[in-house]
């Protein structure tokens, strides 16, 4: 005969796996303070159940460890991103330019939209070798969005499958480069002169058949 835990009871009317969800919102919403304000080095299991103002058994209820955590808190915010991308898309016009101006500017509007966000892009990944092994997964994430609007975008895609997908390889690690430099304050332009250097840049891509072509004749 064996013999079960009994289930959890309700607590003050709120069942125990919604005390369990609520419990890992709040170390999520306290992680992502820790990470978005003060830095990698900061986002400790002690520091993070303090601001949380939960006992530390109650995070390994929910996360095995500290990077557990932490890479929670950024696939959320990336999760979010995408949304933010996809429907930036969705909503504009079947035009490349102003699809492009749209995601874009949807995808700064998002950055600056919570300054913790561009505090993690700069601070953060760089310090992280955890987070710069997610970084390389987030780009190829990134170039097969682009990859697919480039096909719904356009009437006729000329480069083969693989230079699509290098091609947005290539703009996504080099945007968040340029992204992150500006947002470091290391670049002396505004917010508009960056958007339309992205657009400009992004439009570019579709003269790659030419060049191509004409370089491996």
């Amino acid at each position: 005969m064996t013999s079960e835990s009994p289930p959890a009871r309700p607590y003050r009317g709120v069942p125990a796996d919604e005390r369990r969800a609520r419990r890992r919102a709040e170390l999520l919403a306290a992680g992502l303070e820790l990470l978005g304000t003060r830095g990698w080095a900061a986002a400790t299991v002690r520091k993070v159940c303090a601001e949380a103002g939960l006992n530390d058994r109650y995070f390994y209820e929910s996360f095995p460890d500290r990077d557990a955590l932490l890479l929670a808190i950024i696939d959320d915010q990336v999760a979010q991103g995408t949304d933010v991308i996809l429907t930036a898309a969705r909503e504009a016009p079947r035009d490349p330019q102003a699809r492009t101006r749209a995601v874009v500017t949807a995808i700064l509007d998002f950055l600056t939209g919570d300054p913790r966000r561009a505090h993690i892009l700069t601070h953060a990944f760089p310090a992280s070798p955890l987070l710069q092994r997610r970084r390389i997964e987030i780009i190829r994430t990134m170039a097969a969005i682009f990859a697919a609007q480039t096909h719904e975008t356009l009437d006729q895609v000329l480069l083969p499958d693989i230079d699509v997908e290098l091609t947005g390889l290539a703009l996504t690690a080099g945007l968040w480069e340029l992204f992150t430099t500006w947002f470091r304050g290391d670049l002396e332009i505004d917010r508009d002169h960056l958007i339309d250097y992205t657009v400009a840049l992004v439009l570019t891509t579709t003269e790659l058949p030419t060049s191509l072509h004409h370089h491996l004749r």
